[in-house]
C-alpha cells in the first residue's frame, strides 16, 4: 500500500494545488470585476446547496467504498438510481424554499436564484459513478485531470461573462454550465456497464442501512461546517461576509486539500486494513498518518505567518480586512486537520456516530460562540469563535477512537508541539525582519 499511498496522495496534491491556482487567479480576477456584494451573495447561496445536499446524502459514495460488491452492476445501478432520484427532491426543495428564504435575509433576489442554481443538482444526481469506481481503484490521475479541466472550463465562462456583463449571473451561468460538461463527460470516463435505472432490494438495503449514519453524520456536519456563514449573514454586512468569504476560502485550503486525500486515499486503504486486529490496524495508521499531518502542518504554517502579507500584496484596498482574519482561521484549522486524517477510519469500521456527535456538538458551539463572541468583541470576537469551532469535535473524535482501541493521541500532541515551535520561531524572525509577529500585526491595523 506504500506506492499507492505516495502515488495517490502526489497526484491529489498537485491536483488540489493546480486547483487552488486556479481558483486564486479567478478570483483576483473576479474581486476586480465584481463587487463584493456579490461573493457574499453567492456564498450564502452555496451554503444553501450545501446544506441541502448534506441533509439527503444517504452515504453513496462511502457505501460503494466499502462494499464487497463495489464492482456489481446491479449494486451499482440501484445506487445510480437513488443518486439520480435525490437530485430531482434537492432541486424541488431549492423551488419551494427560495420565497421564505428570500424573507429571512431581505433579499429579493434569491427569490429566484436558489431555483436556477438549484438546477446543478439534478445534473449531479445524473452523473455517472465512475468517479467513486476510479477512486476506489486508486486511479487518481484520470480523475485529478477529470476534476482541473472541469474547473478551468467553469472560471473561464464566469470571467468571461464578468467581463461584459458584472452581475451574479456570471457566478451562476459559469456554474451551471459546468456542472452540465461534467455530467456528461463523467458517463466517457470509464467502459463500464452503463446507467439504467434499477430498484434492487438487496442492494437498496445495504445503501440505506449503513447511509442513515452517514447522513446523520452529513447534516452535522453541515451545521458545524456551514453555519458559521447563516449566523454571520445576520450579523456582518453582506459586504463584511464577502470578505470573510475571501478569508476563509483561503483559510480552508488545508482542510479542503485534507479532505481530498482522506476520501480519495486514506479511505480505501483503510478499508484493506479493515480485517487486521486493531493493534495491527493501529499502527499502519500512525505510520501513514504522519506522512499526511507534516504535509498539512507545512500548510498551515504558511498561511498562518505570511497570509496577510499575501492579502494585502494581492487583492485590492476593499479585501484588506481579510489580512487580520485569514491568520486566526488558518491557525484555528489544526484540529480539523487532525480530525480529517483520521476520521475515516470510523467510517471502514461503521462507527459513524462518532462523527454525528462530534459534528452535532460543533453545531452548538457555533449557536452559542459566534454571536456571544461578536456581542462582546465584535467582528474580531466572532471570527475567534469560528476559528476553534472544531475542538467539541475533535474531543469526540479521539474518544471514539480510544474506545475502539486506535489511539492516536500521542502523535498529535507530537505534531502540535512541532507546530508551535515552528511558529515561534517562524514569528521570531519575522519581527527580527521588521514584519511584526504573524496575527498580532495585523491585528493591530484594527486594534490600534
Amino acid at each position: 500500500m506504500k506506492k499507492p499511498l505516495v502515488q495517490g496522495t502526489f497526484w491529489v496534491i498537485l491536483g488540489y494545488g493546480g486547483s487552488q491556482f486556479l481558483r486564486l487567479l479567478g478570483n483576483l480576477i473576479l474581486t476586480r470585476l465584481l463587487a463584493p456584494e456579490l461573493f457574499g451573495l453567492m456564498g450564502l447561496i452555496n451554503t444553501f446547496m450545501v446544506g441541502l445536499a448534506r441533509f439527503s446524502d444517504i452515504g453513496i459514495r462511502p457505501s460503494i467504498m466499502r462494499s464487497q460488491r463495489w464492482n456489481d452492476p446491479t449494486f451499482i445501478k440501484t445506487a445510480w438510481t437513488l443518486q439520480a432520484l435525490r437530485g430531482i427532491g434537492l432541486w424541488v426543495i431549492c423551488c419551494i424554499i427560495a420565497w421564505p428564504v428570500s424573507k429571512i435575509y431581505g433579499e429579493i433576489r434569491l427569490l429566484w436564484l436558489l431555483p436556477v442554481v438549484g438546477l446543478s443538482t439534478v445534473m449531479s444526481g445524473f452523473g455517472s459513478t465512475s468517479l467513486i469506481s476510479l477512486d476506489k481503484k486508486l486511479e487518481i490521475r484520470k480523475v485529478t485531470q477529470f476534476n482541473v479541466v472541469i474547473q478551468f472550463i467553469s472560471l473561464s465562462i464566469m470571467i468571461l461573462w464578468s467581463y461584459f456583463q458584472q452581475t451574479i449571473w456570471a457566478l451562476v451561468g459559469g456554474n451551471l454550465i459546468s456542472n452540465f460538461i461534467k455530467m456528461i463527460w463523467s458517463h466517457r470516463l470509464t467502459k463500464q456497464i452503463p446507467h439504467r435505472f434499477s430498484w434492487e432490494k438487496e442492494s437498496l438495503n445495504e445503501l440505506i442501512t449503513f447511509g442513515r449514519w452517514v447522513m446523520l453524520a452529513a447534516i452535522m456536519g453541515f451545521l458545524a461546517l456551514q453555519s458559521d456563514r447563516l449566523i454571520l449573514a445576520q450579523l456582518f454586512s453582506f459586504r463584511t461576509l464577502g470578505i470573510y468569504t475571501v478569508a476563509i476560502t483561503l483559510a480552508e485550503i488545508p482542510r479542503a486539500l485534507s479532505g481530498n486525500i482522506n476520501q480519495r486515499i486514506l479511505l480505501p486503504i483503510f478499508s484493506s486494513y479493515n480485517n487486521l486486529e486493531r493493534h495491527l490496524f493501529r499502527k499502519q495508521l500512525l505510520r501513514k498518518r504522519w506522512f499526511i499531518l507534516l504535509a498539512m502542518l507545512g500548510i498551515i504554517l504558511t498561511i498562518t505567518c505570511f497570509g496577510d502579507f499575501f492579502i494585502l500584496r494581492v487583492y485590492d484596498h476593499r479585501y484588506k480586512d481579510a489580512a487580520w482574519m485569514l491568520p486566526i482561521l488558518s491557525l484555528g484549522l489544526w484540529p480539523m486537520i487532525l480530525n480529517m486524517s483520521i476520521n475515516s477510519v470510523l467510517l471502514v469500521i461503521g462507527k459513524p456516530f462518532y462523527l454525528t456527535i462530534g459534528n452535532f456538538l460543533k453545531f452548538i458551539y457555533m449557536l452559542v460562540f459566534i454571536p456571544l463572541g461578536y456581542y462582546f468583541i465584535g467582528p474580531l470576537g466572532a471570527i475567534l469563535a469560528v476559528a476553534f469551532n472544531d475542538i467539541p469535535n475533535y474531543i469526540v473524535i479521539k474518544y471514539g477512537l480510544w474506545q475502539e482501541k486506535l489511539s492516536v493521541t500521542s502523535q498529535d500532541i507530537s505534531s502540535t508541539i512541532l507546530l508551535v515551535i515552528m511558529i515561534i520561531i517562524i514569528g521570531f524572525l519575522r519581527n527580527l525582519l521588521g514584519y511584526g509577529y504573524p496575527i498580532i500585526q495585523p491585528l493591530s491595523e484594527i486594534l490600534f
